[in-house]
């Protein structure tokens, strides 16, 4: 493999589709806004405390005395956002503010919709402006507004009655990777249908794929390692609980796999086989997509297939005879 292959770059969102319980503070919280209805808790001194907490922030005594709050309020502190991105909650400027609602002994993060930043004052009254349908999360307030703008529009009600017990929090990350070089002649390799690793000219240790230097030495890895397409389950786990956006219908099985002349694993899917015979030290091969749809990534491995092979002990995973060593 030439030293100098094409840099590869290319965005990547990384998901992590995470459900919680609220509990029954935050839950109860979250059904009134539902109603478009806000309500605070009343402390162990008897202030009243907004977004609601479960456990008071002095004695740490559990809270259970709930308070209806109007929804108007003044703002106490604010920031004016000129360019709003892509995850803001207006694509117009707009302040964030904490907001001391009437009634309320602390203030709340919410954003105002106020026009323009000569609108925005500390001490401004604000009111809510209520989503027109409403899902039981933060974003039923659809902003605050000036407490003189008058607010036009029908809100649909919203007939449940079930109090909320749990939402959808789900956290994504979009960056852009960019490979390095090695990295970058390891996807050219599998481009083409080849699994190259790199060897640690000091431990001897095989990474497939290589990272570029010894994790264990720290000194960079230059030499090359053509591997085959034969490797032994190193450890694996049967994946019952299904992931948004995954074709692919549990249960299924994922392996840490250690191919024939490398000594450290990597992680695949494995098919053709019942999941309750996939075991350690089962010998498997890559199936590899027709050859048309190859590209810079490892997906060209469709999955890995049991072979007629005896398996190996597990002491002997991972094991290399380096003839050049």
């Amino acid at each position: 493999m030439a030293a100098s292959a094409e840099v590869l770059s290319q965005a990547f969102t990384l998901g992590y589709t995470y459900t919680r319980s609220t509990g029954p503070i935050v839950g109860q919280f979250l059904t009134s806004l539902r109603n478009r209805k806000i309500v605070g808790i009343k402390a162990s001194d008897g202030k009243v405390l907004m977004p609601p907490v479960e456990f008071d922030p002095v004695s740490a005594a559990a809270l259970t005395e709930f308070v209806d709050l109007p929804d108007s309020g003044v703002v106490k502190t604010w920031c004016w956002v000129s360019h709003p991105r892509k995850a803001h909650p207006s694509d117009k400027p707009f302040a964030w503010a904490m907001i001391q609602l009437d009634g309320a002994d602390t203030p709340m993060l919410h954003w105002v919709d106020a026009g323009e930043e000569v609108a925005m004052s500390t001490g401004m009254r604000v009111k809510v402006r209520w989503a027109e349908e409403t899902k039981g999360l933060m974003g039923d307030i659809n902003g605050f507004v000036p407490e003189a703008v008058a607010l036009l529009g029908d809100l649909k009600p919203n007939d449940a009655t079930d109090t909320i017990t749990g939402m959808e929090a789900p956290i994504y990350l979009t960056y852009n990777f960019t490979a390095g070089k090695a990295t970058a002649q390891y996807l050219h390799s599998i481009k083409k249908g080849q699994l190259v690793g790199q060897r640690c000219p000091v431990c001897r240790n095989v990474y497939i794929p290589p990272r570029g230097s010894c994790a264990a030495c720290g000194v960079p890895t230059v030499e090359e390692v053509v591997l085959g397409n034969k490797a032994t389950v190193e450890s694996f786990t049967i994946v019952y609980i299904p992931i948004p956006g995954n074709p692919i219908k549990p249960p299924y099985v994922i392996a840490n796999l250690v191919l024939d002349g490398a000594n450290l694993s990597f992680l695949h899917l494995l098919s053709e086989c019942k999941n309750e015979d996939v075991r350690i030290g089962m010998r498997v091969e890559a199936v590899w997509k027709p050859e048309e749809e190859w590209g810079y990534a490892m997906e060209n491995i469709r999955y890995f297939k049991p072979i007629d092979e005896p398996d190996m002990a597990f002491s002997e995973i991972g094991k290399l005879i380096d003839e050049g060593k």
